[in-house]
């Protein structure tokens, strides 16, 4: 075994770019951070062969003098602690490390001039061995050039993907830090590509003024981000709790994703991964998605510095709080109550897919069963989806009744306006002044007993009705298990069973709310149910989710026949129930067609 030694600089530096600089979104993402923090309105940056070869970050922030340029390559030196105070950390780079990490991995160049000065300054790092400062041609502001990244540690290039790829991870780091910075313009090129062009948010948005909320301009920005959708379909988060504020926005639960990858979650301005945060907006949408699907979300926390840690990995994308049960707390609290204001609102995407699906498709054109006006034609897909749309009113699996005085008119009252068929015995039609609306019976009454079931358990508890003879059910020996464990909580949801034999339970008591309902079926979903939840979710989540098996199972299904009157109470309820918009899976529970967006099917506009 060798001596012990002191390791030199150079090597040291070099280890800490492998903390600090993963790839070169790791390089990016701190050049452009030390930008935001420089005061910078416009941050572009260019990469060739995916940062591999080429990275420049040019900003128009205050600039450096040569002494402190000559300062910042050296570790450790920053100007962002001037009282050495790890606790009140206020910008988003402070460790000192990110310039002389990367100068000694790469040739680097850095190029500065401060505001009021008459003469740039260049500084030649390759490697780690600095070269002197050098007069240099520059405006205002700094430019950082990195060239050959990890030529002088070659083996984390093997560890690099291909230049698209690497250019995408750019890109999202990019965007993340803009998401936070409506006032500054960020632009991204790759091989002559442009990958991010975000303009800064116009000054008025910024200041709130012309009547819009200061928040416009930061939605503005995730929009040009995240996509119009999620602008159109979001709630706006605004809540305070012991010196925490979050704001932000969070798509209604119908617009949801695959994967978790478009939630973005900030601290004080600082785009972080963390798992408090991202379990908190789990749980607050748990209620209203299956756990396959996730909500798009974009919530930026602020923290009193002292209450937050960020000092706790070398690339800062994670957070320490001092009291973690009031953040999850902020975050549960503030989405489910907005919401819960949103009422039955669901998303336009919904009904987007529904018009997709209508839209012409290619093959010959047929006249129309009706008066088009001017001999006017349809394609043949067309044809076929209005003949769909028309025929269930005159064939047997649909119904039309007349409505009761209570319920004529043209639905301009209701916002899911009045019920005017019920087709193939599943779907509700509803006029309302501005078009129809489709309702998916079972899915909309699936949520409405899950409320109810859910505020009665708030109140005095679920009310229990005795069964007049108790039903022994069969799920083998795990699944008895299970639910006896849990036999006190499904208690307070007035589910009342206990053991019977092995590999048994028997049913005494069942909630009033339910009525008629399957108990075999019921019971053997909710010993899957909590097999499958484990031990991951806390009691209320897991009492969420059995509310949500009960109400399932004992909602209109499909295939029942309902009065005009039992329809025209559904679409009521719904209107005056938070989260009606969908069912407890994140499906939509009905879909909104605008008259005008029929009219253009038609061609009539």
């Amino acid at each position: 075994m060798s001596a012990l030694r002191r390791l030199p600089s150079t090597l040291v530096n070099r280890i800490a770019a492998g903390e600090v600089v993963e790839r070169p979104a790791s390089a990016v993402k701190e050049l452009v951070e030390n930008a935001i923090d420089a005061g910078a309105r416009r941050i572009a940056v260019v990469l060739k062969e995916g940062g591999r070869s080429f990275i420049s970050v040019v900003d128009d922030g205050v600039g450096m003098t040569r002494e402190e340029m000559a300062l910042a390559v050296e570790r450790h030196c920053t100007s962002k602690l001037p009282d050495d105070d790890l606790s009140d950390i206020r910008t988003l780079g402070f460790r000192g490390e990110a310039l002389p990490s990367i100068a000694s991995v790469s040739r680097f160049v850095l190029t500065s001039r401060p505001v009021g000065a008459d003469t740039a300054w260049s500084l030649d790092i390759e490697g780690g061995a600095k070269g002197e400062p050098r007069p240099a041609a520059h405006p205002a502001g700094t430019r950082v050039e990195v060239r050959d990244l990890f030529f002088a540690t070659p083996a984390r290039l093997k560890f690099l993907k291909e230049p698209r790829t690497e250019s995408g991870h750019v890109a999202d780091a990019l965007r993340r830090l803009a998401m936070a910075h409506p006032a500054i313009a960020f632009r991204l090129e790759s091989e002559e590509r442009t990958l991010v062009d975000l303009p800064a948010a116009n000054p008025s948005l910024l200041a709130g003024s012309d009547g819009e909320r200061p928040d416009a301009a930061r939605l503005e920005r995730l929009a040009a981000i995240m996509g119009r959708e999620f602008a159109d379909n979001t709630v706006a988060i605004d809540a305070n709790r012991e010196g925490f504020r979050l704001t932000g926005f969070a798509g209604l639960p119908t617009l949801n994703r695959p994967t978790g990858q478009h939630q973005y979650l900030f601290v004080n301005g600082r785009p972080v991964r963390d798992k408090l945060l991202a379990g908190a907006v789990r749980g607050a949408y748990q209620d209203f998605l299956a756990r396959d699907r996730h909500p798009m979300v974009a919530l930026f926390l602020e923290a009193p510095t002292a209450l937050v840690d960020v000092n706790v990995h070398p690339a800062k994308t994670e957070v320490r709080f001092r009291d973690a049960g009031i953040v999850r707390g902020l975050i549960v609290g503030a989405l489910r109550t907005a919401l819960a204001a949103a009422g039955h609102r669901a998303s336009t995407t919904v009904a987007d897919a529904a018009l997709g699906a209508l839209r012409p498709h290619t093959g010959y054109s047929m006249p129309l069963p009706m008066g088009g006006g001017h001999g006017s034609s349809v394609p043949r897909g067309l044809a076929e989806a209005a003949m769909q749309f028309m025929s269930p009113f005159d064939a047997p699996s649909a119904r039309v009744e007349t409505p009761t005085e209570t319920s004529n008119g043209n639905g301009q009252h209701y916002p899911l306006g009045v019920a005017r068929a019920q087709l193939h015995e599943t779907y509700i039609v509803a006029q309302t002044d501005q078009g129809v609306v489709i309702v998916d019976q079972h899915a909309a009454h699936e949520r409405l007993m899950h409320e109810r079931l859910k505020d009665q358990l708030q109140a005095d508890g679920v009310k229990r009705q005795t069964l007049l003879l108790p039903e022994v059910v069969e799920i083998g020996e795990d699944g008895a298990r299970r639910l006896a464990q849990r036999a006190g909580e499904l208690a307070e949801l007035g589910l009342v069973l206990e053991p019977f034999g092995l590999g048994a339970v028997v049913v005494r008591e069942m909630p009033a709310v339910l009525g008629e309902v399957d108990v075999q079926g019921l019971v053997r979903d909710l010993a899957d149910e909590l097999g499958e939840m484990g031990d991951h979710l806390s009691l209320k989540e897991k009492i969420e989710e059995v509310c949500g098996t009960l109400a399932c199972h004992t909602s209109v299904r499909a295939g029942r026949r309902l009065t005009v009157d039992e329809m025209n109470a559904l679409l009521r309820q719904m209107e005056a129930t938070p989260h009606s918009g969908q069912c407890n899976h994140g499906r939509p529970t009905y879909v909104e067609l605008k008259l005008a967006d029929i009219e253009r099917l038609f061609g009539r506009r």
